[in-house]
């Protein structure tokens, strides 16, 4: 496969295919799942909830703080996680503006 000459599309464009990517894992769902039905920041539960290792997590969570859904907090040693609500007010827009500006008279019979 070539390049993907990400540089020949709008920066919306590109914006919303990195965050769909980043959605695109079942781990990255649970993840943020779990932490969205916290009530306050969570550090160490997501191994035993979630079933995989420390490191695999770890991975996971610094791929969804990439396009900004995470916030930190450190605890000591540990790192606590919170949505970052202003983002994801910002990623459902972005979502439903695309989706809704679809032609859904396409193909139709």
């Amino acid at each position: 496969m070539g390049a993907s000459k990400t540089h020949i599309f709008s920066t919306a464009h590109n914006e919303l295919a990195k965050i769909a990517k980043v959605m695109a894992h079942p781990a990255r769902i649970a993840i943020l799942e779990y932490i969205s039905k916290q009530d306050n920041c969570i550090c160490n539960d997501l191994v035993d909830v979630i079933g995989l290792s420390q490191p695999t997590i770890s991975q996971h969570l610094n791929e969804i703080k990439k396009i900004g859904l995470l916030r930190g907090t450190f605890e000591g040693k540990n790192l606590c996680y919170c949505i970052n609500q202003e983002r994801w007010d910002e990623l459902q827009q972005s979502f439903h503006l695309f989706f809704s500006n679809i032609n859904r008279n396409c193909c139709s019979s």
